[in-house]
Parts: structure tokens; sequence; C-alpha cells
């Protein structure tokens, strides 16, 4: 026999990840205007090269932030799938790609904020 968990919590969860990535998906455009307009005002070859350094990680994480919301709607996708024939409980398979997707969630808000603080100190120094 399976066991089986309740979605409720994991509901809240993915809903509370989706708006997470929409406002890192806004700061990420935010950041890019601030790097433009340091781009703008600073030839310096140290900070071309500090400029290439935040656009290829500002990339990589609007990439990856669009790969953790496709998770969490394949995720939501599944659970309604397993409430068609349970009625309000879901697999422990099902539980557990929610709580991998979680951590992956969780991982990226922190290295996310690591980033613009770093970002940060790089502006204050060169707007």
């Amino acid at each position: 026999m399976k066991n089986y968990v309740n979605i409720k919590h994991i509901k809240n969860l993915n809903n509370d990840g989706l708006r997470g990535i929409a406002f890192y998906k806004q700061e990420l455009g935010i950041l890019q205007e601030r790097l433009q307009e340091i781009a703008g005002d600073n030839t310096a070859r140290e900070v071309q090269e500090k400029i290439d350094h935040f656009q290829n990680q500002l990339l990589i994480h609007e990439n990856y932030l669009n790969e953790l919301k496709h998770d969490i709607h394949a995720n939501d996708e599944a659970i309604e799938a397993e409430l068609l024939t349970t009625g309000d409980l879901i697999s422990e398979n099902v539980a557990a790609e929610h709580t991998r997707i979680r951590e992956r969630y969780l991982n990226e808000e922190k290295i996310f904020n690591e980033l613009r603080h770093e970002f940060n100190r790089f502006a204050a120094d060169w707007m």
C-alpha cells in the first residue's frame, strides 16, 4: 500500500516559490539596468571584466529561475493528476519531488542574494 501526504502545505509552498521566482526575475531586470548604467559610464578593463562576470551570472540565474518555474508547474500538474484518483492526497514520490524542487528554490534564493550583495558592493564602487 502506498503512503500519501496531504497537499495543502505543498500547494502553498509551490505558490510561494512561484511568487518568489517572479520577484527575483524583477530583481534581475533592475540589476541588469544598473549594470548597463555602470557599463556606459566606465570603460576601464577591470570594470568591463566585472560587468561581463555579472552579465553571465544574471543570465545563469534567469535560466535557472525559468527552469525552477517549469519544474514547479510540472509538480503542480502531477499533484492535480493524483488528486483525480485520490481526492485530497498525493503519493510520496510526488511529495519527494516537491521537496527536491523546494530545496533547489531555497538554494537559488541564497545564491541569488549573495550575488545581489556582491553586485551592490561593486555598484557602490563604480556608480
